[in-house]
């Protein structure tokens, strides 16, 4: 279930590249790469997943409320971070040119489809 919402994303998102579904201890749950991606989606996942502790743990001390999505934009490639619940997120890498508009849509609209399976 989850591989064909992941790659449902990226093949429908102008510039996309590789997306994941992850807990926040770096544990990859499922994961879809492009052909010929220039990284590891899964390394990604796992090095986001600890600034992503740290941007909760922030959120929290300023009585912000619960984080929802991050975005990272690199020169060679920027990653969309959507939180599904107090596990779990989706990591969406494109290249930097992408369409974010609707990888932001995207995964808005696709997250209920991975908490219901992860309830």
């Amino acid at each position: 279930m989850f591989q064909a919402v992941l790659k449902e994303v990226v093949e429908n998102t102008e510039g996309g590249l590789a997306t994941l579904l992850m807990d926040f201890e770096g544990i990859a749950v499922d994961s879809y790469s492009k052909p010929g991606a220039p990284f590891d989606i899964t390394t990604i996942g796992a090095e986001l997943s600890v600034v992503l502790k740290s941007i909760q743990r922030a959120a929290e001390m300023l009585d912000a409320g619960a984080m929802g999505e991050v975005a990272i934009q690199s020169e060679k490639v920027t990653t969309l971070i959507r939180v599904i619940n107090a596990s779990y997120f989706i990591a969406f890498s494109m290249t930097p040119d992408a369409n974010l508009g609707k990888a932001r849509y995207l995964l808005r609209t696709r997250a209920p489809e991975f908490l219901k399976e992860l309830a």
